[in-house]
């Protein structure tokens, strides 16, 4: 049990490193406004914040939410900010007592603000989460506990082009592992063309398209060094030594990357499915394919997407009308509208196969989702981002041939382990 005096001190570390992060974030503070009016969840004002600036009061979002607060009984008052800057509002918030009703963040935000104390579980608010897929739900718990839920996700996959892989001589449908893949990418380098884009940045957007190479050998991220993470990297860095893979892989976010596959000189393309849209755009014909693991079969994708919490509030009578306006958002007709708006695959198999119906290009995003597994997952929580910098530190050494991915993979468990302590 979190003592008051305890759960403040945990808020207080918790702010100064946010706010010692946005020293080199850009970060902005939050304002000590009070977000909601109203007690006991009858009638009054409830507050919504959320990391989607771009939809305005007339989006088919808004108008969701200002549906949900008026079949709950309340009036509904919603905030977008920017991803980055809203974690920081909320630690902020939460150590004011100005939290919102409604806090939507991104899945691997949510271990940071449990362990600060900011969040409620869903036990405290009463709310259902036996329809959720298992793996997804998982990216908001820590130690046993559950702390909200995900409002839909997204994960990775490999698009390709159909007319460079039909020109090597290459069917899709053979490529089962990385042995199938590796022989696919040595017929397309055969052609004059590059066959593999991705990203490999230094940064947690590196880390999240290396997971499925790293989970897909059998890795766990409590070991980075282990042979299985080796030869997950060993892999990346063959395919830069092959030339299957451009040098630019290791500047490359994923959006750059993007633009690398729609020139058309690229076979696969490692993306994620907020690019369907542009790959209606490309001019060529194009599929999807998930990414495979080592010894086949789908690999692990890391998981996307955000999280619906209900943060704590001295008012715990508000909390009624907070578990209404969640379940609103998360039921079966609004997830569908929602997902599809935001470009998610669905939490909850119901959903997930309405969604395939309407659109069959989701059934290879479907087949990833299930497979996929939260970066927080197996309780590391915060622990996560202390692996994976240095993670993404070593397969920048790797690639660009500093250290061999043994060599670089061991420095990086020291570093990692020492961190987690």
């Amino acid at each position: 049990m979190t003592t008051s005096l305890t759960r403040h001190r945990a808020l207080g570390c918790a702010v100064l490193t946010v706010s010692l992060a946005c020293l080199t974030t850009a970060c902005s503070h939050a304002d000590s406004t009070s977000p909601a009016t109203g007690s006991s969840g009858s009638g009054g004002t409830y507050a919504v914040w959320d990391p989607y600036p771009q939809f305005d009061d007339s989006s088919d979002w808004v108008k969701l939410l200002t549906k949900c607060g008026t079949d709950a009984g309340v009036a509904v008052k919603r905030t977008g900010y920017d991803t980055t800057d809203l974690t920081n509002k909320a630690l902020l918030a939460a150590q004011q007592g100005t939290s919102p009703d409604l806090l939507i963040v991104d899945n691997p935000v949510i271990s940071t603000l449990a362990e600060a104390g900011v969040l409620t579980t869903t036990g405290d608010i009463k709310l259902d989460t036996s329809g959720i897929e298992p793996n997804l739900l998982a990216a908001g718990q820590l130690d046993g506990k559950t702390y909200g839920v995900p409002i839909g996700a997204n994960t990775l996959a490999l698009y390709y082009n159909k007319k460079v892989l039909s020109a090597a001589k290459v069917d899709p449908a053979t490529i089962k592992d990385w042995t199938s893949l590796t022989a696919a990418l040595a017929k397309v380098k055969a052609t004059g063309k590059k066959g593999i884009t991705f990203s490999a940045i230094g940064t947690e957007e590196g880390s999240f398209q290396f997971l499925p190479w790293f989970w897909g050998s059998g890795a766990d991220l409590t070991q980075l060094d282990s042979a299985q993470g080796v030869a997950a990297l060993t892999l990346w860095t063959d395919w830069l030594k092959q030339g299957y893979a451009p040098n630019s892989v290791i500047n490359n976010t994923q959006t750059t990357s993007w633009q690398e596959f729609a020139t058309g000189n690229v076979a696969f393309s490692e993306n994620g499915t907020w690019q369907l849209a542009n790959a209606g755009k490309t001019g060529f014909d194009w599929g999807i394919i998930p990414i495979p693991s080592q010894a086949g079969g789908v690999a692990p994708a890391p998981t996307g997407g955000e999280f619906v919490t209900a943060p704590v509030q001295k008012d715990t009578g508000r909390y009624a009308a907070t578990e209404k306006i969640i379940g609103c958002l998360t039921n079966a007709d609004n997830a569908l509208t929602t997902d599809t708006t935001l470009s998610y695959v669905a939490a909850t198999e119901a959903v997930q196969q309405k969604q395939v119906a309407a659109n069959p290009d989701l059934k290879v995003w479907v087949e990833a989702v299930k497979a996929a597994k939260g970066r927080t997952s197996d309780n590391l929580g915060t622990k996560y981002p202390r692996i994976s910098e240095p993670m993404w530190t070593a397969f920048q050494s790797a690639l660009s041939g500093g250290k061999s991915p043994k060599d670089a993979l061991t420095a990086a468990q020291s570093t990692a382990a020492a961190a987690i302590k």
